[in-house]
């Protein structure tokens, strides 16, 4: 007799106790609901603990962190907790991210049809992620493997990945136990697909492109150094240390060589001013010598 999963849901939040609240309604009526729901609070300072309060219940943990330590700080945390409770499958989600009701369903659904039928075991099941007006939402398109649509039927609608967003991704306990936790080192930007990378070594991901997600960002656009600006600064920063580090780690000096090519000319099309060029070439020269640590799971006993 085949048992259900046990499902726990990673939700990371900082200052969006609108979109919040939102999610945790999306989440709750869903046709197969998480058992359990982690929200991760990156001590915001707005109505979130309030919001949190009245939510809490024996489904719903409130774990809020003693300062802001970032998506990827906050991923860390989340999966860590969860797999520590034992969960079977651990589903990531943002906080400005709302689930179809059957969203999880399916991807449960889909990790179970795809090693059922073919005999392979993915690594993760990630959904579709559409903007607010329904088109494709550019920053969360998954990364295709060459021969993605391998398995793919009228009757089996899955595509295979080498990696994804952290908006709706479910990944099962053995490729963490396989591969360890997301970085938390990286603090913002390219934790999830460093992240989905390192557990796409076992096997390709899933895409189950019938869940559905809609992401309520502001633009919808992906990330292209092109589109930097004194308000986004940061963010790219991050985003190009933490790139650079993983590629120096997996693809040695050629594959960073390779980044630093597309960022340079990303750049230099955009006519990007050298004020906004110059912190991006630090970032990614601090990258060569950034090597987090990734941590594995101590103690794989499930609890009782």
């Amino acid at each position: 007799m085949t048992t259900s999963p046990t499902v726990a849901a990673v939700i990371v939040t900082y200052n969006r106790a609108d979109k919040l609240a939102r999610v945790l309604d999306a989440l709750a009526a869903q046709t197969r609901p998480a058992d359990r729901i982690y929200v991760v609070d990156n001590a915001s300072t707005d109505g979130t603990a309030a919001l949190m309060d009245s939510r809490k219940s024996d489904t719903v943990r409130h774990l809020r962190l003693a300062k802001n330590v970032g998506g990827a700080g906050g991923f860390n945390a989340g999966v860590k907790a969860a797999f520590a409770d034992g969960f079977d499958q651990i589903w990531i989600s943002d906080d400005d991210a709302y689930p179809e009701p059957d969203a999880l369903e399916l991807l449960i659904g889909g990790l179970a049809r795809f090693q059922a039928e073919t005999g392979h075991a993915p690594s993760f099941a990630c959904s579709a992620v559409r903007w607010t007006d329904g088109s494709w939402c550019e920053m969360n398109t998954p990364a295709t493997v060459w021969d993605w649509p391998r398995f793919y039927s009228d009757d089996m609608r899955y595509f295979l990945v080498r990696s994804c967003s952290f908006v709706s991704v479910l990944v099962p306990r053995w490729a963490i136990r396989a591969h360890g936790f997301p970085i938390r080192d990286y603090f913002i930007w390219y934790d999830d697909a460093e992240y989905t990378q390192r557990l796409a070594k076992s096997y390709p991901g899933i895409f189950v492109p019938d869940s559905l997600v809609i992401h309520d960002v502001a633009q919808n656009h992906g990330v292209n150094y092109g589109m930097i600006t004194d308000d986004t600064l940061w963010k790219f920063r991050y985003g190009a240390r933490n790139e650079t580090s993983f590629r120096r780690r997996e693809q040695g000096l050629a594959g960073v060589a390779a980044f630093v090519y597309m960022v340079r000319g990303q750049m230099r099309d955009a006519r990007l001013p050298q004020r906004l060029r110059r912190p991006i070439y630090r970032a990614i020269w601090e990258g060569l010598r950034f090597a987090p640590e990734i941590e594995m799971p101590r103690n794989d006993t499930k609890p009782s």
